[in-house]
């Protein structure tokens, strides 16, 4: 049974979609407009940054944002704000996060990327644009300079938002912490987006639940070492870490119920140094998805449980549990994501729009517009031509092989967030 965003994906794939039927609402690029930004998204794909290491990524965005006129400030470190101000009227705020993942890069692009960076812990690793921030930065230049040229198409300030790190969930923190909304307007509602593997031109989202919570942590297992060929004189910590691994499979089948949705994924493991060694400790880590409070605290609890009672069973210290990162949900507001979802459909076409149920990806976003009590608004948006479905799925985030269509995420994103903005700030509002 494929997935819910598959099937949603499939059935945008074969809608009838009509390239050359533009919607009389539309906000049409200039060929002009759309080549310039093509070749920055080729730029900007080449050249991806770790979270929280985005120093060269806002140098350039503060760079294109001050050929506009704009005054663009630094929040959060690497973060980059500017306001663009057309007379009285709302203040929407529009978030593009703009960090790169540890992933090698194999699309086989000719503007693929060679960019390395360093960890935290110190590795140095390849890095990618493997989950679409490039597409989010071009959409946001694409947006400050239709809204700085075309001023007689709506009124109010737009506050644009490049956030840095929300790989690691960092980063709106980092800008809240930094008082972004003490030097930025405070504004009615926060919009933002986020590119996928769907066709080109189509837009997904539901009011509600959007994303899930998500937490990550960090399990060192403590064991005692001794010669592989005395596995009796030592406490295995990698046989220890192995049955956690295993027994914490069981928490989503058989302690919630089938109806629940929640993830737990082991996602890396690491112990020893050689084969005839066994070591003094080893680690893991895990990242849990979970749709609100009530099932993360009990998810949560039963790692708890469980990491500690396999230690007991082998006779060893209790584990180390360190946080990593921890996303709040993202809930789209219900009374402003209708009327969102008929700007896009204004924009693209009848049948462009797709309800999108909760997914179990996650999100800082939220957290810009939580933090002040104002409402939000995200949607997804398609970056493929509808050919390139034709022989299956493509890629997806966070894969070394997902390859947006340079043309069609300048278009459709760009065109999808000025649509979303100017339904809040636009002549016609």
């Amino acid at each position: 049974m494929s997935s819910p965003l598959e099937a949603i994906i499939r059935a945008a794939a074969t809608a009838t979609l009509d390239p050359d039927a533009v919607p009389a609402a539309a906000h049409l690029l200039s060929d002009e407009f759309v080549s310039e930004h093509v070749e920055r998204y080729r730029h900007l794909h080449a050249h991806p940054e770790l979270s929280s290491s985005e120093t060269e990524t806002a140098a350039y965005i503060t760079a294109r944002l001050g050929e506009l006129g704009l005054a663009p400030f630094a929040v959060g470190g690497t973060g980059v704000v500017a306001v663009v101000e057309n007379g009285d009227g709302p203040v929407v705020a529009f978030r593009a996060d703009t960090d790169g993942l540890p992933i090698l890069e194999q699309t086989g692009l000719d503007y693929a990327s060679s960019a390395t960076g360093v960890l935290p812990s110190g590795e140095a690793v390849p890095v990618m644009h493997g989950c679409g921030h490039d597409t989010h930065i071009v959409a946001g230049l694409g947006v400050a300079q239709l809204l700085v040229e075309r001023r007689d198409e709506w009124s109010g300030r737009v506050v644009l938002i490049f956030q840095p790190a929300e790989e690691t969930a960092a980063g709106a923190r980092a800008l809240l912490d930094d008082g972004l909304w003490l030097k930025a307007p405070k504004p009615d509602v926060v919009l933002a987006q986020h590119v996928g593997p769907a066709p080109e031109l189509v837009t997904f989202l539901n009011p509600g639940n959007m994303a899930s919570l998500a937490d990550s942590w960090r399990i060192t297992v403590f064991g005692k070492g001794a010669h592989g060929s005395q596995p009796e004189q030592s406490i295995d910590p990698i046989v220890q870490a192995a049955a956690m691994v295993l027994r914490l499979q069981t928490i989503v089948s058989r302690e919630l119920a089938p109806q629940t949705p929640a993830v737990v994924t082991v996602g890396t493991f690491h112990a020893g140094l050689k084969e005839n060694i066994i070591p003094e400790t080893a680690e893991f880590t895990v990242n849990v998805r979970t749709p609100n409070e009530e099932v993360r605290e009990q998810v949560l609890s039963a790692i708890r449980r469980i990491v500690a009672a396999e230690a007991t069973a082998s006779g060893a210290r209790e584990p180390r549990i360190e946080e990593i990162s921890r996303f709040p949900r993202l809930y789209n507001d219900p009374g402003l994501t209708p009327g969102v979802a008929a700007a896009l459909e204004a924009e693209f076409g009848a049948g462009t729009v797709i309800s999108m149920p909760m997914g179990m990806g996650s999100e800082d976003a939220g957290l810009l517009g939580d933090a002040i009590g104002v409402p939000v608004v995200f949607w997804g948006f398609g970056s493929m031509p509808v050919s390139e479905f034709a022989g299956g799925m493509p890629a997806a985030n966070h894969s070394p092989f997902f390859k947006p269509n340079a043309r069609s995420a300048v278009i459709t994103g760009t065109r999808a967030a000025y649509a979303g903005i100017l339904h809040f700030v636009g002549s016609e509002r």
